[in-house]
């Protein structure tokens, strides 16, 4: 099969006939959920630029660069190309590491460097054929340092993306509620804040209707501001300065670097606000689809923003010192407090993009095992991408409030907004040039050509922002400092459990050796055994029939394996085979990233009924083992009707004193979390009067 990733930039086809209007629906969903915080970004970029006795070139300058920004980072990057490195449907960092990951087929990074060679063995079973892997592919295979910076650079990603969905919702509303300040200058900051925060929990107390019925409701709102916005952007165009479209000429911002040089540069933090959201757009692909993405940025977001930011320049211009009220302020008097409900629903609004995105983060660094499992829920049944953490939840609401309450100050907050977007988007860049030599094989030239357009934008506006990490910026580095920890911790234990379970495993020839033992019984039932390896049998195994004396007659050794891949498709999803013992078999359960991990129906009966396929069709095959094959339905059903069991192991770390600090502090640190994280089972549906845990100790 051909690589089904376009080379072109093209736009989206035309969609006809109920798939047209069904895109379009989309379309208007995706303009309330996606984008609300590329609509809602005039409230604050203004006022977050610490503007001088600013002149009428200075706003020329400063309205061509936001331009620009716009288009080439909104437009060009986003829209029209990170939207086609998709990874069967999924967008974000994390997407992108996956995508390069199975093309390169380097499977998940192990503490050895090392993939099993199960993992490579059905990543290449359940994927196409691809080109022979180019020569920075094949370097990043054979390099255990490139793998590990590559994983480095998706894990920091992820982890400014879910600070940018601390962050979204707490400038967002804030800066709508500073409105109430305009015409009431009385009124408190601190009041201000108690407002901003009681409606961030009410915002966080919908989430859990799922994102298709909150879109539903704040389509319309959105709709609102994206429709009233450009239209009193007009008005002031026509009022205050016709020509201001004139800016768009690229020597307008040479202009404005020669002339404030250092102090311009410096300004370059507060204007990287304007391209804000514009990283929801590729996180949130699992949520809404590629067509209806484009059409509402398209169409409605990218003419939206370029009026309105264009109407509050041609207001500047003639108001140059309103700069640090700059969206209020250009909104004429008549018509402000309409406009001040619609913009505070709007920052509401805006905070769902982020909040949605990192759902979908967290989802996918649970379901690859980066991430201590929580709880997940599916909110829609036809959309695997919408999904909602109540764990997750909660904490984004007690964060953001605490944001607001302890950082009221909308720059400090700004500060740390902007430093957030520029890395997230600094690190696309870099993994989506990297999609670009590895998978797509674009010429050099235009590889070339993106990478250094984007570099060297998004590389100033860095160097500008990271003057401000004493000025609320270092709370982004605090929180993904605190996120990578966890990964880090979570990561390191799981791989320690795993080294040691291949180095104890326990082979064939040592089970036959365990069931041979006259001592232990075959008792009556249907067993499945959990093991986190495939090439052979936990030691947990042999722990339980040394001290149980027993094993059921139906035995199914049962590994859960979650594939860098986003779905598994239904006829993969079970594996099943003989083990060559009588009763003994072996199940794979694959899961992509963005599959649900709950089983529709009955668990058992769908692994009983792959089972029994397996043994009709080897019975098909070999015709004198047909009766054999009888007696093995029979057994299977018994089994089935006698008891059914699910046995796990509950292991934990000894440490002795021989292990180093590090290994004593970092298996602590993962004890800790393990035991209080969920259980894998209870996502299966399995009840739980038949689940039993094996405890063992796993010396360090």
């Amino acid at each position: 099969m051909e690589n089904t990733h376009s080379h072109t930039l093209a736009m989206p086809p035309i969609v006809e006939g109920k798939n047209k209007w069904a895109t379009l629906s989309l379309a208007y969903k995706s303009v309330g959920v996606v984008f609300g915080g590329l609509v809602t970004s005039p409230l604050y970029v203004y006022p977050s630029m610490a503007l001088k006795s600013p002149t009428e070139e200075d706003y020329l300058g400063i309205y061509c660069i936001m331009f620009w920004t716009l288009s080439l980072i909104g437009v060009v990057k986003y829209a029209c190309i990170a939207l086609k490195a998709d990874d069967q449907g999924e967008g974000g960092t994390f997407a992108l590491y996956s995508l390069l990951c199975r093309h390169m087929n380097i499977g998940a990074i192990t503490s050895t460097g090392v993939s099993s060679p199960s993992s490579r063995s059905h990543n290449n079973s359940l994927h196409q054929s691809f080109k022979k892997p180019s020569r920075l592919g094949m370097f990043i295979e054979r390099s255990l340092i490139a793998r590990r910076i590559l994983f480095f650079i998706a894990i920091l990603g992820m982890c400014m993306l879910i600070g940018d969905g601390i962050l979204t919702p707490a400038i967002s509303v804030l800066s709508a509620m500073e409105g109430i300040r305009v015409p009431f200058p009385k009124f408190s900051k601190s009041l201000v804040e108690a407002l901003s925060a009681a409606v961030l929990i009410v915002l966080f107390l919908l989430q859990k209707y799922g994102t298709a019925r909150v879109s539903f409701l704040f389509s319309p709102i959105m709709g609102a501001w994206t429709l009233t916005t450009p239209l009193i952007g007009i008005y002031n165009i026509t009022c205050h300065y016709p020509t201001i479209f004139k800016a768009i000429s690229p020597h307008y911002i040479f202009q404005f670097f020669s002339r404030n040089g250092h102090e311009g540069w410096l300004l370059l933090n507060g204007m990287v606000l304007c391209i804000t959201g514009a990283e929801a757009l590729f996180a949130d692909l699992g949520h809404f689809d590629r067509p209806s993405i484009q059409i509402a940025f398209l169409s409605f977001m990218y003419p939206s923003l370029v009026l309105t930011y264009a109407g509050q320049t041609a207001y500047l211009i003639q108001h140059p010192d309103d700069h640090s009220d700059g969206f209020y302020k250009f909104i004429p008097k008549t018509i402000y407090w309409p406009m001040f409900v619609i913009s505070s629903l709007a920052a509401t609004v805006a905070s769902q993009a982020l909040i949605s995105a990192t759902f979908s983060v967290i989802k996918q660094s649970v379901v690859l095992d980066y991430f201590p499992r929580i709880k997940i829920v599916h909110t829609s049944s036809s959309n695997e991408g919408q999904v909602y953490s109540p764990e997750t939840n909660y904490t984004l609401m007690v964060l953001c409030v605490a944001v607001i309450l302890i950082f009221g100050d909308g720059k400090e907050i700004g500060n740390a907004f902007g430093l957030v977007i520029i890395l997230v988007m600094l690190i696309t860049t870099i993994l989506l040039t990297l999609v670009m030599i590895v998978i797509w094989r674009i010429p050099t030239i235009l590889t070339v050509l993106f990478s250094f357009v984007f570099l060297t934008m998004e590389g100033l506006y860095m160097s500008s922002v990271f003057t401000k990490i004493r000025e609320g910026g270092w709370i982004p580095f605090a929180i993904s400092l605190i996120l990578s920890f966890i990964m880090f911790g979570w990561f390191y234990g799981r791989q320690r459990k795993m080294e040691y379970e291949l180095t104890h495993k326990i082979d064939m020839d040592r089970l036959k050796l365990l069931l041979s033992d006259p001592y232990v019984q075959r008792v009556p039932g249907l067993c499945f055994f959990y093991s986190n390896i495939q090439d052979g049998f936990t030691p947990v195994l042999g722990h339980y029939i040394k001290n149980m004396r027993s094993i059921h007659k139906v035995t199914i050794f049962t590994t859960l394996r979650y594939l860098l891949v986003p779905k598994v498709a239904p006829n993969e999803r079970f594996v099943v085979k003989r083990l060559g013992l009588k009763g003994v078999y072996g199940c794979l359960i694959q899961y992509g990233y963005a599959d649900s991990l709950n089983l529709h129906g009955d668990f058992v009966s769908q692994i009983i009924s792959s089972l029994k396929d397996h043994i009709m069709n080897y019975s098909t095959e070999n015709p004198t083992a047909v009766p054999l094959e009888e007696q093995e339905m029979i057994d299977l059903n018994e089994a089935q009707d006698a008891a059914v069991v699910h046995v796990r192991g509950k292991t934990r770390f000894y440490t002795s004193k021989e292990c180093t600090w590090f290994d004593r502090f970092m298996l602590a640190f993962y004890e800790f979390m393990h035991s209080n994280c969920r259980s894998g089972l209870p996502t299966l549906g399995v009840p739980i009067p038949q689940r039993i845990e094996v405890g063992m100790l796993y010396e360090a």
